[in-house]
């Protein structure tokens, strides 16, 4: 059965009102999971506008909900040493008593990276880079000591420890739908595909895409679950939002994720719960 989940970006908002709408729908039973997105700079409308840390708000709203999922689309990895994301990722596993899916990405908002000093790179180097981190976390967060050595990334024995409840096998979700490299890492690494805000065509085609990675590399596709995005406006009809909800979960899709546009409000958060309890 598909599953459903919020998204509150931490852009053009406040603290309070992404705290409101986390402990509501750790109410609503209709709602697996909660997420938030890791940038710096707002991604939609003004550049200028605010935008709070990523990992800093989903520790804090982590630690406010008690039964919702949660987890970040998704941790850029340029923005810190894969290493330093491991660590961290293992300490939200403990804090969150296992509810954590990682949320990974190569990066890609070059605004941001410039501005901070960031090194982005070219496709293929963020590519390359991805899937050195990737490599890394997946080892800290598994063994007892990492040994690596790769164009980007160099580790002797080294070590993340304490590991949390769902080691060696935290949930790695990979965003985004590059068929030649993201998709091959997912087909290698990913429990979780996202795919964003794809209509479903789309989405089936870069699913088969991402199945045939899967056989070159030995993987059942049925172990990677899937999630795309659904835009979630304030002045959106909650019953039109679970029809398009529907309609990806017709086609496969495993999680249907309902990324909020500000103002976020907790307001529309409960029609939205009726309608996908009355169309499941």
């Amino acid at each position: 059965m598909v599953k459903f989940a919020i998204k509150t970006p931490p852009q053009h908002t406040t603290w309070s009102d992404m705290l409101e709408i986390w402990l509501a729908a750790d109410q609503m039973e209709v709602f697996h999971s909660a997420w938030n997105f890791d940038h710096f700079y707002p991604i939609h409308g003004d550049p200028n506008g605010p935008c709070l840390e990523g990992w800093t708000t989903l520790i804090a709203l982590t630690q406010a909900t008690k039964r919702l999922r949660v987890g970040c689309m998704v941790h850029g990895m340029h923005y810190r040493h894969p290493a330093v994301t491991a660590n961290m990722a293992a300490t939200l596993d403990i804090i969150s008593g296992g509810r954590l899916n990682l949320g990974l990405g190569a990066g890609w908002f070059e605004t941001e990276s410039a501005a901070y000093g960031l090194e982005l790179g070219t496709i293929k180097e963020r590519m390359d880079r991805f899937d050195e981190g990737v490599a890394v976390i997946k080892s800290l967060l598994a063994n007892e000591s990492t040994t690596f050595d790769g164009a980007f990334y160099q580790l002797i024995d080294a070590r993340c420890e304490p590991k949390g409840p769902q080691s060696p096998d935290v949930p790695i979700m990979i965003g985004g739908g590059g068929e030649q490299r993201t998709l091959r890492t997912v087909a290698r690494h990913a429990t979780m595909w996202d795919a964003l805000g794809i209509e479903v065509d789309a989405w089936k085609a870069k699913r088969e895409i991402l199945h045939a990675h899967c056989a070159e590399v030995g993987r059942d596709p049925s172990e990677i679950e899937t999630s795309v995005h659904v835009m979630f406006a304030p002045d959106a009809d909650p019953n039109e939002l679970a029809d398009k909800a529907m309609m990806r979960a017709e086609a496969g899709v495993d999680h249907v994720v309902f990324s909020m546009r500000a103002p976020l409000s907790v307001k529309h958060i409960e029609p939205l719960a009726v309608a996908l309890s009355a169309v499941t």
